[in-house]
C-alpha cells in the first residue's frame, strides 16, 4: 500500500515530479493512478477554483473544510485502489489544508484532525522552494494564494514544519528538473522499496 503526497508552494514541480515518477514507476511495472487536488471534476472542486480566482468568498476554516471534504470526495477511490496493490500518487493531499490553513492562523491540530478519515500517505515528499522562485516562474495569472508573497512565507514554514516527521523528506525544488527527479526516485525506492 503506497500512497505517495507531493507538497509545496505553486510552481515548486509537483505536477510535474509526480507525472516523471508516475512514468517510472509504470516502467517498472506498477499500477499508478494519479490525483491533483482541488479536483476540478466535482462541484466542490470548482467551488474551490471560484473561489481561489476571486469569484467566490469563503471564511478561512470554511475554504480548508471545502478542500478537505474534496479529498473526502475521491476517499473510496483511494481506499480502492490502494487495497488493490496501486499506487497512488497525489498531487496535493492532506498537507496542504495544515499548512495553508495554519499560515491564515487556523489551528494545525485541528486541521489535522478532521482530515485523519483519509488514508494516510506513506511518504509526503515537500519541494521546497522560496516564494521568489513561485512567482519568478509564474509571473501571470497568480490566485489569491500566488499572489500574497506573505503568505506563501508562512506556507513554507508550516510545510518545512511538518517535513520534520517521520514519513516526510525535504526536496529542493530550486535544482534541476532532472536533479530533483532523480533524488525523489532515490528516495522512493529506498523508503518504499518501489524500484
Amino acid at each position: 500500500m503506497s500512497l505517495i503526497a507531493f507538497e509545496g508552494l505553486d510552481q515548486s514541480g509537483k505536477e510535474t515530479q509526480a507525472r516523471l515518477l508516475r512514468a517510472r514507476l509504470e516502467a517498472a511495472g506498477h499500477r499508478v493512478e494519479t490525483l491533483t487536488f482541488p479536483d476540478d471534476s466535482t462541484p466542490l472542486g470548482q467551488d474551490i477554483r471560484a473561489a481561489l480566482a476571486g469569484r467566490r468568498e469563503y471564511a478561512r476554516d470554511v475554504m480548508q473544510l471545502l478542500y478537505i471534504a474534496n479529498r473526502h470526495e475521491r476517499r473510496e477511490d483511494i481506499e480502492s485502489w490502494l487495497d488493490d496493490g496501486v499506487v497512488v500518487i497525489c498531487d496535493r493531499y492532506i498537507a496542504s489544508s495544515i499548512a495553508y490553513g495554519e499560515a491564515q492562523g487556523l489551528d494545525a491540530a485541528w486541521l489535522t484532525d478532521v482530515q485523519r478519515k483519509l488514508p494516510q500517505p506513506a511518504l509526503t515528499i515537500l519541494l521546497d522552494i522560496a516564494p521568489a522562485t513561485a512567482l519568478a516562474r509564474k509571473r501571470s495569472n497568480r490566485d489569491r494564494y500566488e499572489s500574497d508573497m506573505e503568505l506563501l512565507a508562512r506556507v513554507r514554514d508550516s510545510y518545512r514544519k511538518l517535513a520534520q516527521q517521520p514519513t516526510w523528506a525535504l526536496i529542493d525544488g530550486e535544482h534541476t528538473r532532472e536533479a530533483v527527479a532523480e533524488e525523489i526516485n532515490a528516495l522512493v525506492a529506498t523508503r518504499l522499496a518501489l524500484p
